[in-house]
């Protein structure tokens, strides 16, 4: 009867499995404590409290203060950071190639560019025929079109521009055209970022230096300075004609809103290059626009954008930061903003071009009807993919090889073991680096129940009132001491380790910190890490700051230091950061299936979109696993 008893069990468990129908301990772990929407909201408020507002100027001087600081603050401390600040000044080589007929009345001359030592562009300078005395030029950035600089809409530009006495650089974009390949991907260039080097300061650059080679032609007219661009060509166009005053007329198209738009309006959430490390610490893509005051801007958004930035939502706040700033300048009619209709959709067709050249016409040609702002595009303008290529070196530096370059010479220090001053100094290190917090915890019971022998106490753990953290106390029995336990997966897929501490008589805590399990954000996750990062958090020390709260509670609770445990190499990362950073209430850290290095991700090829905490700015240049581990109470 015994054996009958015993085969039935084991029958019952086997038949669990294979049918994946939950185990007792699976289905506490499973139970819903903050619900779905929770981690997203609180991510939303957080955000949005953040992002500096418009400050309240009362004249045009102590705007132009403030801009210059502004401008100061982001060259400094998000563009130029780390290895990028040796690229500020370095005078790239320019390469100019053979020339191709354009269309009537103008030339085509190719070229290719240095961003920075080894990373090289190409471009296309659409030169009028018969140029004369002084010119204005024109920076055409490109948006996340796969054909690159090669795109009609953007031809036709340049090609219209050149007809009319403008000269204009059709510039490639990273991961667009000749530069669609996996390193140039624009969610590798936060590789860069864990190497401690800005991975915007290429994109930056890249446009500086087109600016750089237009204004060193002979005929350019350094008063007459225009940049436009579509989507990721309108995030480029504000962000250059922003920061860079020699920029005197813009015109970005779809292309960026402020952060706080974002926060409620999804589509417009951006991507790496959009929402760099810290720039809302500094300024706001609201600020970008009114710092464009007293220069020429045109600000375009479509009704019916398909994509982002519809000028229903994206539009109207840009405005209103900029409107009072221009008139306290006086140039309210150097302001202007275009609705598109026909289509609608996310473009930048005849309709938004024709807007763009009236405000050319006006501002640069004061008026002229010789600057035609009707367009009359002839076939000869749209040339092929063959025609415009243009050589590039067969070693080109993109975002992964730079990385992999940076990551060989790092963690600037291995020498362990360190002594106590050194650890102190150390820690102190991370917690900079990670931007961690002590956050107080408020702890909620959400229920109780008990299975298999097994009880489980639901936790929801606020903290600061800010975040909340769902838990799952797991005991059985007297508890001698209590794990801490975190995966890759979320607290629901631990059981078997959970089963284990529990079968040693310990306490379990199954947590899910930000971005895992039950806090994980259901859509466009890893733009909201982004955002964090771009407030100047950081999404790991986010999760450790959490982690380490719970650790505190759990050692006033139970009068002991928890230990702390992790399934998965995410986790091993999240789980020895904590563990180097709450010393006193964290005993010990033990790591199953944990990263072997922070230059894996590099050597991957990781982009932030899979793995958004691991590149949290500048950890690999101080710390690699070995460091990390090193810095764990033994």
């Amino acid at each position: 009867m015994k054996r009958f008893i015993v085969s039935a069990c084991l029958l019952l468990l086997t038949t669990c499995a294979l049918s994946g129908a939950p185990t007792g301990i699976e289905s506490l772990l499973s139970r819903e404590i903050i619900g779905p929407r929770l981690s997203q909201s609180e991510v939303e408020n957080y955000v949005e409290n953040h992002v500096p507002l418009m400050p309240a100027v009362k004249s045009a001087a102590e705007w132009d203060k403030l801009a210059t600081q502004m401008r100061s603050d982001v060259l400094d401390f998000v563009v130029y950071r780390g290895e990028a600040a040796k690229w500020r000044y370095y005078a790239g080589k320019v390469e100019w190639l053979d020339t191709i007929e354009g269309g009537p009345g103008y030339s085509i001359r190719k070229l290719r560019y240095e961003v920075l030592p080894g990373m090289w562009t190409c471009a296309l300078l659409y030169l009028p025929a018969n140029i004369t005395g002084k010119t204005p030029v024109h920076l055409a950035v490109n948006g996340h079109d796969a054909n690159g600089k090669q795109s009609p809409y953007k031809q036709i530009r340049c090609a219209h521009l050149a007809k009319n006495g403008v000269i204009s650089l059709n510039v490639e974009w990273f991961a667009m055209g000749q530069l669609r390949t996996p390193g140039f991907a624009h969610a590798s260039m936060n590789q860069l970022d864990l190497c401690g080097t800005s991975g915007w300061g290429p994109f930056f650059l890249q446009m500086k230096r087109g600016l750089d080679i237009l204004l060193a032609l002979p005929n350019a007219d350094p008063q007459r300075v225009a940049v436009s661009g579509l989507s990721g060509g309108g995030w480029g166009t504000i962000t250059i004609s922003s920061l860079d005053t020699r920029v005197t007329l813009c015109n970005p198209v779809a292309g960026y809103s402020s952060f706080r738009t974002r926060v409620r309006n999804h589509s417009d959430l951006g991507d790496s290059e959009q929402t760099p490390n810290d720039l809302a610490m500094w300024t706001d893509y609201a600020h970008m626009t009114a710092m464009l005051s007293p220069r020429a801007a045109l600000i375009t958004k479509n009704a019916k954008d398909n994509c982002c930035f519809a000028s229903g939502h994206a539009l109207q706040p840009l405005l209103d930061a900029a409107e009072p700033i221009y008139k306290l300048h006086g140039k309210e009619q150097l302001l202007r903003s275009h609705v598109n209709y026909d289509p609608g959709t996310h473009n930048f067709d005849q309709d938004n071009r024709e807007a763009f050249y009236r405000i050319v016409r006006d501002v640069f040609f004061a008026g002229s009807h010789e600057f035609a702002a009707k367009e009359n595009a002839a076939p000869s303008d749209v040339k092929t993919k063959e025609q415009l290529d243009v050589p590039l070196p067969a070693d080109n530096l993109d975002f992964n090889k730079l990385a992999l370059a940076l990551a060989k010479t790092l963690p600037r220090d291995t020498a362990t073991p360190w002594d106590t001053a050194m650890l102190k100094s150390k820690r102190a290190k991370l917690r900079e680096i990670v931007r961690a917090k002590d956050y107080a915890v408020e702890a909620e019971r959400a229920g109780a129940e008990e299975k298999d022998g097994v009880k489980a106490v639901f936790w929801r753990f606020k903290l600061a009132g800010e975040w909340t953290l769902p838990a799952v106390e797991l005991s059985r029995g007297e508890a001698k001491s209590t794990v801490l336990l975190i995966s890759d997966a979320g607290r629901k897929s631990v059981a078997a380790e959970a089963e284990k501490y529990l079968a040693a008589g310990q306490r379990v805590l199954a947590v899910d910190p930000y971005y895992f399990g039950e806090s994980k954000i259901a859509s466009r996750d890893w733009l909201f890490s982004l955002l964090l990062a771009s407030v100047g958090d950081r999404p790991l020390g986010l999760q450790a700051s959490q982690l380490g709260a719970v650790a505190r509670w759990a050692h006033k609770q139970h009068g002991a230091p928890v230990a702390l445990a992790s399934v998965g190499p995410r986790a091993s990362v999240v789980a020895l950061v904590t563990g180097a950073l709450e010393e006193k209430s964290i005993a010990s850290v033990d790591t199953a299936q944990p990263l072997g290095s922070l230059k894996e991700l590099i050597e991957r090829n990781v982009a932030v979109s899979a793995q958004p905490e691991m590149f949290c700015f500048g950890l690999l240049e101080h710390f690699d696993m070995p460091q990390l581990r090193a810095l764990v109470r033994k």
